[in-house]
């Protein structure tokens, strides 16, 4: 598949869910914060795509890891919608104007 349609074909998977929707996967350790000055998307082509170097990078730089218990409380008790895209069995979270 060419990264213009795995690109696209995330783009269309991506959208806005109450974060309370998420507290699955954050419970069961699965989801991943991507910070606000990153592409969601960009981010899950990189994870589906295996590239390792890259998301190391994002990690070391504190723009990609799991979501903090902070993070987590902080938008449950804000009611908070978020960003999110799946890449099995991963679920990334981008809340906006972070």
């Amino acid at each position: 598949m060419t990264k213009n349609i795995e690109f696209e074909k995330l783009n269309l998977e991506t959208s806005q869910i109450a974060w309370k929707e998420l507290q699955r996967f954050f419970a069961g350790g699965y989801a991943i914060y991507v910070a606000g000055d990153l592409d969601l998307v960009e981010v899950a082509y990189q994870m589906s795509m295996d590239n390792k170097n890259q998301i190391e990078q994002w990690m070391k730089e504190g723009h990609v890891g799991k979501v903090t218990d902070n993070h987590a409380r902080e938008w449950l008790e804000a009611d908070a919608d978020v960003w999110a895209v799946v890449v099995s069995p991963w679920v990334l979270v981008q809340k906006g104007g972070d």
